[in-house]
This record gives structure tokens, sequence and C-alpha cells, in this order.
């Protein structure tokens, strides 16, 4: 088969990776999809011998090139298998190979890749998208457990869950710059989460979802935004489409890092729309921008992405026409889930749902 989606399946320790899995199996295979499952490879080799923890720097990184380099051929070899089935398949990976990184130095992570000649822009193309799955550790400590991994080095105290909740962190970014990375929150029902796993996956596969309002809110700056927040700069172009579709371009840059994006959505009932997502070069990004809506502005705004207490927020401060406008926002807070605003930002009013506020909508020029 063709077409073959390779998904990600990430996040912090005790954050519902080995449950979202058996979802994902029984939802998908139900619809018709050959599920492949590639396992965690650190935790193969954690059993078959292998100490991440070691202080021995040649032992460390032979077994941490070792690992990248059969999380790799792990994933392609399965993906030749995917291609000789007669059904839809897609492949589910228990981690991916930039999980790697997060635990170990940038230099460290640079001459590996370049070992197993590759790089990190190569190895985030490799997949779909990544789902990364917020740590029980924040947000919902009253679930964190190390009973379903004995491998984990996180225990179960003060110190583990600091621990934790940094290495969610920095999972995150790891895979900051992949145009399909989504995190899951945590919920009190644990069952909202692998919900909203099986809604993002569903996207990717092209199957229309329900219209589920974002949690929005114009909000007031009142200190200083978490130190670990990931900021990027968004670039928004709307271009001229059929009517009911909503077609953009978007250009998000991290420094000297830039990923293009074309998205489109389209309605396909009352209750129901369907996102596509693409990934593209710089050339087409410049040669579709001469299709450009010549009744909207493009949008320009600073956008900070951080966990607090569980929950997963971007905070975008607009520039150019929209200066001063500061929205926040917040994916995955299911209906009569109380939103835990950071103390550094007061609510100035709620805007969810409010067409007005929607970006298609701000972009739009005055007659």
């Amino acid at each position: 088969m063709d077409d073959i989606k390779r998904i990600v399946l990430t996040g912090g320790p005790c954050a519902g990776k080995t449950t979202a899995l058996v979802r994902i199996i029984e939802h998908f295979s139900s619809l018709g999809f050959k599920v492949f499952t590639i396992p965690e490879v650190p935790t193969i080799f954690t059993q078959a011998g292998m100490n991440y923890l070691t202080k021995n720097q040649g032992f460390f990184y032979e077994g941490e090139k070792a690992t990248l380099e059969i999380q790799l051929a792990l994933e392609d070899k399965f993906l030749r298998m995917a291609q000789e089935c007669k059904k839809p398949c897609i492949i589910v990976c228990d981690r991916g190979a930039m999980d790697i990184s997060a635990y170990m130095t940038p230099e460290t992570w640079s001459s590996i890749t370049r070992a197993v000649g590759t790089s990190t822009p190569k190895l985030r193309e490799r997949y779909d998208a990544v789902l990364h799955l917020v740590s029980a550790a924040d947000g919902a400590e009253q679930y964190y457990t190390t009973a379903t991994n004995a491998q984990r080095y996180e225990q179960m105290n003060e110190e583990g869950l600091r621990i934790a909740r940094d290495l969610d962190k920095k999972v995150i970014k790891a895979w900051t710059g992949h145009p399909h990375l989504r995190v899951i929150n945590n919920h009190d029902d644990f069952d909202c989460k692998m919900n909203r796993v099986i809604k993002e996956i569903s996207n990717v596969l092209g199957i229309p979802q329900p219209i589920v309002e974002e949690r929005k809110y114009i909000v007031k700056l009142t200190g200083q935004l978490p130190d670990d927040s990931i900021q990027s700069e968004i670039t928004q172009t709307y271009l001229i489409g059929e009517p009911g579709a909503e077609i953009r371009l978007r250009k998000r840059s991290w420094g000297q890092k830039q990923v293009f994006v074309h998205t489109t959505k389209k309605k396909t009932s009352e209750n129901e729309e369907l996102v596509t997502e693409r990934q593209i070069n710089n050339s087409l990004y410049e040669m579709m921008l001469e299709l450009s809506d010549p009744h909207r502005f493009t949008i320009h705004k600073l956008r900070n992405s951080f966990i607090w207490k569980g929950q997963y927020f971007e905070v975008d401060t607009y520039q150019d026409q929209l200066q001063g406008l500061v929205i926040l926002e917040t994916k995955g807070i299911v209906d009569g889930e109380p939103v835990k605003f950071p103390p550094f930002l007061k609510m100035v009013k709620d805007v969810t749902g409010n067409e007005d506020y929607y970006n298609y909508t701000l972009a739009k020029k005055k007659e």
C-alpha cells in the first residue's frame, strides 16, 4: 500500500502510552487498518543490559548510537512489510528517533547523528505526526506510578517527579519543529486523554472529525513566562480557495530553523470537518504566496508554548495590525473541565467559539 502513515507516540514517564497503544490497535483495526507497532527500543536495550545512566562515556556513546541505528532499522523494515499489505496500514512507534536526543548533550547527539549518516531535520521528516502525552508527574501526580515500567529511573518521590517533569519538557523540545506535533493534556478523566489520541490520528488519516472548539482567551501578561517555554515566530497567510474551504500557509521559525506547512480546513457536514496538513519546502511556499487572498492581510505573531499543571498552553502575542492583542489557547480540555490559568496571566475575556477572534477573521481587511 502507498501513503502509509508513520506516527510517533511519545511523552514523559507515566503518560499513558501503553494504554494508548492498545486503544489505537483496537480502534483502527476495527476500521479496517492494519496497525503495526514499533516497540520502545531503549526499553529493549535496558532489558538486554544497557545502562543509560553509566558514567562510562564510551559505553554510553556506543549504546545510544546503537539505539538510534536499531530504531531506524526497525522502522524501515516494518515500512517495507506494510508496503506489501493489501489493506490500509499505519505504523505507530512507541517513541521515535528524536526521543533519544533528550537524554544527552546537543554535542553528543550531533556526533551520533553524523556517525549514523543522518541529521535532526531528516529524522523529524520520517514521521507524519508526533503525539506527546504529558507525564502524570505534571498535573496528575496522584496517578504517577512506576509499577507499569520496572526500568523507569524516575521514582515516585518529589525528586523523581521533578526529574519526570523536566524530561517531559526535554522530549517536547526535541520534537519542536515537527509540523504535526500535538501535545495531549492530562485530564481528570483518563478516557478524555485517550480519545484525543484517537482524534489526532484520525485527522492524520483523513477521517472527518467532530468540530470541537479550542479554548481561547484574551489575556494580559502580568508576570514572566516560564523559562522553559518554547518561543517561535509565526507568519500566517490565507490563500484564495474554493467556497467553504479555509486554506492557509504557515511559516514557523525557531531561531535559524524554519518549517513551512500548507493546511486546508473544510466542513464535511454541519458538525464535522476535514483538516489536511502537509509540510512543504521553502520554494513551494514562496510560489504559493502568489495565491494569497487580497482581502486578508498576513498575520504575524510570537508564540510561547509551555505546560502548566498538566495542561498545554500557547500564548500568541500579535504583531503589526493586531499589535497589543494577546490570546491564550489550549487544546484538548473537555466541557466542564476547568482551565488551570497560570498566575502570570490575567484572563480578560473568554472568546472560545467567537468567530471574531478566529485568525481567519482577524486577517480580514476592513473595506
